[in-house]
């Protein structure tokens, strides 16, 4: 049984600002007619226009004598959507949603983020940026986009019917104010409780002051690959970008770092789940180093879509494409058995589970 469809609206992380990230989500089960969750709200309505132009069919075929006024359109798949879920409050992750939010069709839709993202969301709708189009109080007929707040205390909240949502917070680098805070997202299906992860802005825990990235990994662990398949993450720049320019963002060398601390977690859980299988529980004991050997093939089955890589025009190809290069041959050699694909704007991942075909192109494991 698949979990999850999800449509790339955009995946970029800037200089272009028609491919920013954007993805709309729904259970596999129901029709997108029965509602969406829009997962970042960077590109929207626009980015959309501009894919179904050239896949007019990117939301079912439709017959062909249907009634016009039925015809689906950017404004409609957005009036269909009924939560927003943000992982940070940037520009390039909440564009569309400011732009959109006096016009945007359909009823009251939640706005779901850490308490700080909608405090950062608040000084945007705060009738000098924009408008106060968003409000706390669920009962304000006046609005129609409602504030609430997720927490990172360990608990899946329900968002939609058969979705919820486990956040972590991630650390974004630091600015004048101190360090900046990012949400990472467990979006479960409830049915089959089968998950995936979505990172908003991430630096690598190499380089950060706090690093948060090794508590997401060890939630991860016990459930990759049977219950956890997928892991969406940025990798903004190419490689050789020296880390005090990464402004709070991955590279290929630290994303293969991040692989392989997340192989090491996947093999120390599972080594974990057979000791307290045995007969007489084992002493605690000091955690030795994994041999590189021991990682190999672990993450078999598990896929990492890499997003947000930022488009400097400076390229032949799409840079995500380079970047994307650069990461599976710098991942080749440990040998760790993740597919590593990156998310194209305009691209329709089906069927978002175990085993499962993903529709897109398919790449040698690294």
């Amino acid at each position: 049984m698949p979990a999850f469809d999800i449509i790339v609206v955009g995946s970029g992380g800037g200089l272009d600002e028609t491919n920013l990230s954007g993805y709309l989500v729904k259970p596999c089960e129901a029709s997108w007619d029965d509602g969406i969750v829009a997962l970042e709200a960077g590109s929207g309505h626009g980015a959309l226009r501009h894919i179904m132009k050239r896949n007019p069919d990117i939301f079912g075929e439709r017959p062909a004598d249907e009634d016009p006024s039925k015809r689906i359109t950017p404004f409609t798949v957005y009036s269909n959507v009924k939560c927003f879920l943000l992982t940070h409050a940037h520009l390039d992750h909440i564009g569309s949603l400011v732009m959109s939010a006096g016009t945007i069709g359909g009823g009251s839709k939640r706005i779901y983020g850490s308490p700080q993202t909608l405090r950062d969301l608040e000084t945007v709708f705060s009738d000098r940026v924009w408008p106060r189009l968003a409000t706390y109080d669920e009962t304000n007929p006046l609005f129609r986009l409602v504030y609430h707040a997720i927490h990172a205390d360990g608990k899946y909240k329900t968002i939609f019917p058969n979705i919820s949502v486990r956040s972590m917070t991630i650390s974004h680098g630091k600015n004048d104010s101190g360090l900046y805070e990012s949400s990472c997202f467990f979006v479960k299906h409830i049915p089959t409780k089968h998950e995936f992860i979505f990172f908003g802005d991430v630096e690598p825990d190499s380089v950060a002051i706090k690093p948060k990235n090794i508590s997401v990994w060890r939630a991860a662990a016990p459930k990759i690959p049977h219950d956890l398949s997928a892991v969406f993450i940025e990798c903004s720049y190419p490689a050789g970008r020296p880390n005090e320019v990464l402004w709070g963002h991955l590279s290929p060398d630290h994303l293969v770092q991040e692989m392989i601390t997340l192989a090491t977690e996947v093999v120390l859980a599972r080594k974990s789940s057979k000791s307290r299988a045995g007969l007489r529980p084992k002493k605690k004991q000091k955690r030795n180093p994994i041999p590189p050997e021991a990682l190999h093939g672990v993450l078999t089955g598990l896929k990492v879509y890499i997003m947000h890589c930022k488009e400097h025009f400076s390229t032949e190809r799409p840079i995500n494409h380079v970047i994307g290069d650069q990461c599976r041959e710098l991942l080749k050699p440990h040998n760790l058995g993740v597919e590593l694909l990156t998310a194209d704007q305009g691209m329709k991942i089906g069927e978002l589970f175990p085993w499962l075909p993903i529709v897109g192109p398919t790449l040698d494991v690294c």
